[in-house]
């Protein structure tokens, strides 16, 4: 249901405009009532991102799930990593979105206020893993700011490109880039000559993709301490 709702809400605002489409008209084209909408979304504008609550759940939960050992700036970075990774796992839409939002100016500002709500997200996150300092609110707030617009920054190049660039690329080199100037910790590194390691992970189907990589990184942690 909520599917052919988002179906038929962007086939109408290709055709007529969104300014030009209705709830009613929605509704209509899917062939389901006002309060079935309605149970879903609670305005027309939040049917244009119905995948923002589960990314932003999905990424609260991972930043709740580090053991507060881990570089906190690289472990925000990763946060936000699984916001663009939302957009990619169906890039037809989101380049659609993206041009729509475009042309309509109350999208952007809808959009503004879901940006506000990752960067809120992330700076409560590093609040806590900076207490202990005396420029802790500020240097979260700053570094919060900083893995958004550089996440965005690679969002935009990817949606610019019709969702036709290595996202993978773009997302790693702007995360680098925040790792790399706000960081405590120097980059990882592996000893010389040490060989490839094979890590064999076991995992539910239903798995988040976030889980499956902790535990990659997890087990190849252990390898080296070994």
């Amino acid at each position: 249901m909520r599917e052919a709702l988002v179906a038929a809400a962007f086939e109408l605002f290709l055709e007529r405009g969104f300014e030009q489409t209705t709830v009613d008209d929605i509704v209509s084209l899917a062939g389901v009532g006002r309060r079935s909408f309605f149970r879903y979304f609670p305005a027309k504008e939040d049917v244009v991102f119905p995948d923002h609550e589960r990314s932003l759940a999905e990424m609260t939960e991972f930043l709740e799930s580090g053991s507060g050992e881990e570089d906190p700036v690289k472990h925000a970075c990763d946060a936000a990593r699984l916001v663009l990774r939302m957009y990619a796992e169906q890039p037809s839409f989101s380049v659609q979105r993206y041009r729509l939002t475009r042309k309509v100016p109350g999208l952007r500002a809808y959009e503004l206020s879901v940006v506000w709500r990752y960067e809120h997200t992330l700076a409560a996150y590093l609040r806590g893993r900076y207490a202990d300092r005396p420029d802790g609110p500020l240097r979260a707030d700053v570094i919060a700011a900083a893995v958004v617009a550089a996440h965005n920054h690679a969002l935009r190049t990817w949606l610019r490109s019709g969702g036709e660039s290595d996202w993978v690329a773009e997302v790693d080199a702007a995360m680098a880039f925040v790792t790399s100037t706000w960081s405590d910790r120097p980059a990882d590194s592996a000893p010389e000559g040490e060989g490839d390691d094979v890590v064999v992970l076991v995992a539910s189907r239903r798995a988040p993709l976030w889980r499956m990589v902790q535990g990659i990184e997890s087990a190849i942690g252990e390898t080296r301490r070994a």
